[in-house]
């Protein structure tokens, strides 16, 4: 259902005539960020694609993560089928004005849209350490590595950089010690392990270059229509992340990391009229499951201060107890899908979002969160001046695209006439970190074979150490006439005296062994570091 761009976005309404209810979400309140909870099967869904379109037809892009895979039919013109109407009737809603929204299509495994790459730089160690579930002196190591990294000039782009950096440091770990502090092998074991799962559940893809451009994310399109204003819809962006949650802490990384890139890149603008873009976060939970303090405490720290940035944060989970306080403190506009009270915790979980939203002096809500039907949430939004608006029971609008996955083949044309298309598809492995590294042992293993192998001898010129080398060798000098001093001295002495080295030749000697032995240990720890390093992909 359309709305004038003063109202707002209309998202929800109960009632006709005088007595109707209606909620809109004002782009201009949009920024304080949100929070959609409810159980399985309420309307979350339907929620997410209601909110998509109404921002995308106030010209605000929009990214959301499709964990269902039936988020696509966004992009697809809707049909009301006879059981839509039929509810639509009962609760006395005008049916959607049927329409499509220009959509880009996402996917780190680059099967269902466009690939998205990050680099190990650029994710940077906390991040890292979290999507590893490395400990805190593990997190320390990881942290010594990219430091070691940096000072090098080495660059860290993807997983074989990074395994390669990983054993250079614990290989030479006497040598970085006194200037960086203890490397434990321990840990180093454990942050390779560790990529080791992530590569077996395919992150190495999403490891590499060319990284993506968050711009890419910010795009408007006029090929589905037109604003209000005159200008392009908002693009929404959809992530393919069906297969991505079965690892759940890529998954959460990833959307963290792009939530930091927008943070970081985007320049400061205050309050707008609308978001520069706005941001869903489902299955919020994933990412503060087990997140350490100072992760939880970066959290906080983005979600607070991307609002001046102009982008809007909606987190999207089952129960509200998923958001610690902290966070939750920043989340201006709700939407309560129902919540069943079968457990202890499910009935802690009703009356912690009761108390959090703005009380109806005519509604119970604690008693309204468990009666709500499929399709039907407690609203409560920001007004004119920033307040939360007193809580509605009411029903979400039905979408005016399609409901449902879309087709193989239209997943495909919408890859290939997308305004990314071809741009971050072929994979770039330029010099990095691993190659250094590589190119470094090798030339040390070049040099030791040089050493240990014999070369033919080359004319050299006379008097030359080269030339007295490769002489023949001389008749040996005839024995000086002996004393009968030196016989005596011999049978003092018990039988000939034996030449004995001084002691500088005892020490040239015994450096020239160490020497020896470090360089063989440098060959076969260089022999190994190119076997185990890592192999391109």
């Amino acid at each position: 259902m359309a709305s004038t761009p003063d109202e707002g976005i209309l998202i929800a309404q109960h009632g006709s005539g005088t007595s109707t209810v209606q909620c809109f979400l004002r782009p201009d309140k949009a920024n304080r960020h949100g929070l959609i909870t409810g159980a399985t099967g309420t309307g979350k869904t339907i929620t997410l694609q209601t909110l998509a379109e109404g921002f995308s037809n106030a010209g605000v892009p929009v990214f959301m993560a499709d964990i269902k895979g039936d988020l696509t039919g966004i992009s697809q013109k809707g049909v009301v089928g006879d059981k839509l109407a039929k509810i639509i009737a009962e609760r006395g809603l005008t049916p959607p004005e049927s329409a499509a929204y220009p959509t880009t299509l996402w996917d780190v495994f680059g099967e269902q849209g466009h690939p998205v790459r990050a680099t190990v730089s650029d994710l940077g160690p906390l991040l890292l350490a979290r999507m590893l579930n490395l400990n805190e002196t593990q997190t320390g190591v990881l942290q010594l590595v990219f430091k070691i990294a940096d000072d090098d000039g080495l660059l860290l782009l993807d997983l074989k950089d990074l395994r390669a950096m990983c054993q250079h440091v614990g290989d030479n770990a006497s040598d970085f010690t006194t200037e960086y502090g203890n490397v434990s092998a321990a840990s180093i074991g454990a942050i390779q392990r560790g990529l080791l799962q992530i590569e077996g559940q395919g992150g190495e893809k999403f490891f590499g270059e060319p990284m993506l451009n968050i711009a890419d994310f910010m795009q408007t399109d006029t090929s589905c229509g037109t604003t209000p204003s005159g200008g392009g819809k908002g693009v929404i962006n959809i992530l393919a992340a069906d297969k991505l949650m079965n690892s759940p802490r890529l998954y959460a990384t990833f959307l963290l990391w792009m939530l930091s890139e927008l943070f970081e890149s985007l320049p400061e603008v205050g309050d707008l009229d609308k978001p520069k873009m706005v941001f869903f976060f489902d299955e919020a939970h994933l990412l503060f499951n087990d997140a350490p303090k100072v992760l939880l405490e970066r959290i906080e720290l983005v979600v607070r201060l991307v609002r001046s940035k102009g982008v809007g944060v909606y987190f999207v989970t089952q129960n509200p107890l998923d958001i610690p306080d902290t966070v939750l403190a920043q989340l201006g506009n709700r939407v309560q899908h129902a919540l069943r009270a079968f457990t202890p915790r499910d009935q802690k979980a009703v009356k912690s979002a009761a108390e959090t939203m703005r009380s109806n002096p005519g509604l119970d809500i604690g008693t309204a969160i468990t009666e709500l039907a499929v399709g039907e949430a407690l609203v409560s939004l920001m007004d004119e001046k920033g307040r939360p608006s007193v809580t509605q029971r009411v029903f979400v609008l039905p979408p005016s695209s399609q409901i449902g996955p879309i087709t193989p083949a239209q997943r495909k044309t919408l890859i290939d006439t997308s305004i990314v298309a071809g741009v971050y598809e072929k994979l770039v492995d330029r010099a990095s970190a691993y190659e250094s590294i590589k190119g470094r042992t090798d030339s040390r293993l070049t040099e030791a074979t040089k050493r240990s192998t014999p070369t033919e001898a080359t004319p050299a010129e006379p008097g030359s150490r080269t030339a007295a080398r490769n002489a023949p060798p001389a008749e040996a000098p005839a024995a000086p006439e002996r004393s009968i001093l030196d016989s005596i001295g011999d049978l003092m002495g018990g039988g000939a005296r034996r030449t004995r080295a001084s002691a500088g030749e005892q020490m040239i000697k015994s450096a020239a062994s160490s020497i020896g032995r470090e360089v063989g240990r440098q060959v076969i720890r260089g022999v190994l570091g190119s076997i185990f390093g890592g192999s391109r992909k």
